[in-house]
Formats: structure tokens, C-alpha cells, sequence
């Protein structure tokens, strides 16, 4: 039964998973080829397995104390393999957080904004909300602001939902309403008009 779990648990956070099983292939990988390299070398200074894998953690983070160097140029190209692995590593946990954290805070700004305001679809009472809003504008916290922007996106979809024509991505099958020249989603580049369905 725990299996299941934690099978559950790493499909559903599968966007985190394999990046931190890369820093881990990267220093155990990293950490045993500049040991191999470096061991038998005179003036080496990584000399242990351990110090292969404290100078591997070292590296891949960026830190770089500088206590353990590699001195053969194997070794240094093994250094900077680790150093740019640990960049681009680092560079998608933190864009993968950043986009979870802003999907997080738009629905929840989407649940407050369906429980405070229930605007009606295109109605005066939701231009004149945005308006009453953008005229308050110098007062506006944070939280304010990111509700009117939902407001807008909101009557911006309604509004282009309404209209009659709609594109449709030959292979995902992404429906869009403003014609775009490749699909957000798989990037295939979408013909002309031919494409174009019409709303019932």
C-alpha cells in the first residue's frame, strides 16, 4: 500500500522529481570520474571518495569553495560539465517553483474573486468594477492588483470565447481564438484560415 503512495506521490510530482535525480546522477557520476582521474596524481588534493563527492556537491551548486580542485585537464572538463549541469539544473527547480507558486496564487486569486465579486458575464457591472478599480489605481495593494487582473483576463476570455471564430491546432487539438502563428503548446506552426472552425 505504501508503494502505491509513493508512486502516486512521485507521478504527481514528477516536474521535481527528475531534476533531483539529475544533481544526484550528476555528483555520484561527477564525483567517481574526478576520483578516477585525480587520485594517483602528484599535488592532487582529491584524493578520497569522499572529497570526490564533497567537491562534486561543491560544484554543482555553485559554491565553489575552492578546498578541492581538479588539477589534470580531464578533470577540469569533468568540472566544468558538473558546473554547467548544476546551472541549468538549479535554473529549472527554480522556474518549476516559480510556476507552481503563480498557478497556486492565481486560483486561489480566482477563488476569492468568484466568492467576493460574481460579475456577470460582460455585464455593465463588470466594466464598471474594472473601472471603479483602475480609477483607484495609486491605492491599490498587491493583492488588489492581482484581483484586477484576473477581472480583465476574465472578460477578456469571455469576450474572445463569444466570438465566432476559433482555431484548433491540428495536433494537440488547442482550441484558440485569436490566431496564432504557432501552438503555445506543442509549437507546431499553425496554417492559415483553413483551420478556423466556427462556434455553435
Amino acid at each position: 500500500m505504501r508503494i502505491n503512495h509513493l508512486y502516486t506521490y512521485l507521478k504527481a510530482n514528477i516536474n521535481f522529481v527528475i531534476p533531483i535525480g539529475l544533481i544526484f546522477v550528476v555528483v555520484i557520476f561527477g564525483g567517481i570520474g574526478v576520483y578516477l582521474v585525480e587520485h594517483n596524481r602528484p599535488g592532487a588534493n582529491i584524493t578520497n571518495l569522499g572529497n570526490a563527492f564533497w567537491w562534486a556537491v561543491i560544484t554543482i551548486t555553485t559554491v565553489g569553495y575552492g578546498d578541492y580542485t581538479p588539477i589534470t585537464p580531464i578533470g577540469r572538463i569533468i568540472a566544468v560539465l558538473v558546473m554547467f549541469s548544476g546551472i541549468g539544473i538549479v535554473v529549472s527547480l527554480v522556474t518549476l517553483l516559480s510556476q507552481r507558486r503563480l498557478q497556486h496564487t492565481e486560483s486561489m486569486l480566482k477563488l476569492k474573486l468568484k466568492t467576493e465579486v460574481r460579475p456577470k458575464v460582460l455585464g455593465y457591472e463588470t466594466k464598471t468594477a474594472i473601472k471603479d478599480e483602475i480609477d483607484g489605481i495609486e491605492k491599490m495593494t498587491e493583492e488588489d492588483f492581482d484581483r484586477l487582473i484576473v477581472m480583465i483576463n476574465g472578460l477578456r476570455r469571455t469576450v474572445l470565447e463569444g466570438s465566432k471564430t476559433s482555431y484548433k491546432c491540428s495536433k494537440c487539438s488547442i482550441v484558440y481564438y485569436i490566431k496564432p502563428r504557432f501552438c503555445s503548446n506543442c509549437g507546431l506552426a499553425q496554417p492559415d484560415p483553413s483551420a478556423s472552425l466556427s462556434n455553435e
